[in-house]
């Protein structure tokens, strides 16, 4: 049985998709229990289907840390406390990024060892079923070259666990493949990790979608950017595919005959259905889900926080960091 604790408050959107997302989620899978952290009131359809921890504040998206840490009654808070008094397996949580992320890293503690924890996240490729293991894409916006070694190393734990590869390629992001180019920092990592069995170069950012990379590691403020720079282009892509195919008589003919195809590539393109971002350096699996979650999303974000206490990511990225 797997045991996951929902702040059921905290993103953008309220209760309604969240509920939603946990109702189904329950009825797919028959090996999960629920604690909803949450307005008790807001929670009632849940009653009969989890457990509910009331909370009576919701952490602001620009919450500080020392906000998160004083606000003991927001439900991002209470989720992070419950998943050590119940002794869940994860925590998922749509709120504060800031204030997740922190609550996290104090309550839960860092895995010995790891100077600063990460984001990660998986991308479809090009490649039909493969995806590229992103990392960090957003947890710190500064990184030295020691953390970027560790992301590294978490990065194949992450691969081996999920995907059942044993060498997965690990590649460092940069402005080109040779090995002098660089920054200061990704020449400090490169160098720290050359030598290593499954690390592979440097890759450019056009490259990171194609599906030759299994992990790719960035410092946080560059993954972050990638990260939302990608959603972005994938949604214009498919405005504009919409907008072309909507621009004529011939060109609506047309989409008739090539639909089942443009389906298959904007379900591909969906970065909703990969769910939220692992918190990865942790005790416990922990799920950022995106702010902004609507119910797919957090359908998606639950399946994250689901499948990597299944694979017991926590455990296998601890052997990883003693190697």
């Amino acid at each position: 049985m797997v045991k996951i604790v929902v702040d059921m408050m905290g993103g953008d959107n309220g209760a309604t998709p969240t509920i939603a997302a946990v109702t189904k989620f329950l009825e797919d899978h028959d090996d999960v229990e629920i604690v909803a952290v949450g307005d008790e009131k807001v929670l009632e359809p849940l009653k009969e289907k989890v457990k509910i921890i009331p909370s009576t504040t919701v952490a602001p998206m620009e919450c500080s840390v020392m906000q998160a840490m004083r606000d003991k009654e927001s439900s991002v808070y209470k989720a992070v406390t419950a998943t050590l008094s119940e002794n869940a397996d994860a925590v998922l949580s749509a709120g504060s990024t800031g204030a997740f992320l922190s609550l996290c890293t104090l309550i839960l503690k860092k895995i010995e060892g790891v100077d600063r924890p990460a984001l990660i996240t998986q991308f479809p490729t090009k490649i039909e079923g493969k995806y590229v293991v992103l990392l960090d894409v957003g947890a710190s916006a500064d990184n030295n070259a020691e953390e970027l070694v560790q992301f590294a190393k978490i990065g194949e734990a992450y691969y081996q666990a999920f995907y059942d590869k044993k060498n997965p390629d690990v590649y460092l992001i940069c402005n080109g493949t040779e090995e002098g180019k660089g920054n200061n920092l990704s020449k400090q990592a490169y160098s720290m990790l050359k030598g290593r069995e499954n690390f592979k170069g440097y890759l450019e950012g056009r490259d990171v979608l194609t599906g030759v990379a299994d992990v790719v590691v960035f410092d946080g403020f560059t993954g972050n950017v990638f990260l939302k720079g990608t959603e972005g282009t994938a949604k214009m892509m498919g405005g504009l595919m919409k907008n072309a195919f909507l621009s004529s008589l011939s060109s609506k003919i047309g989409y008739l005959f090539a639909r089942k195809s443009l389906k298959k590539m904007t379900e591909l393109m969906n970065y909703k259905r990969v769910g939220g971002a692992l918190l990865v350096g942790v005790n416990k699996v922990a799920v950022k889900a995106h702010g902004n979650a609507d119910f797919e999303s957090f359908y998606g974000s639950l399946m994250v926080a689901y499948n990597s206490a299944k694979k017991q990511t926590v455990e296998k990225i601890k052997e990883n960091l003693k190697i």
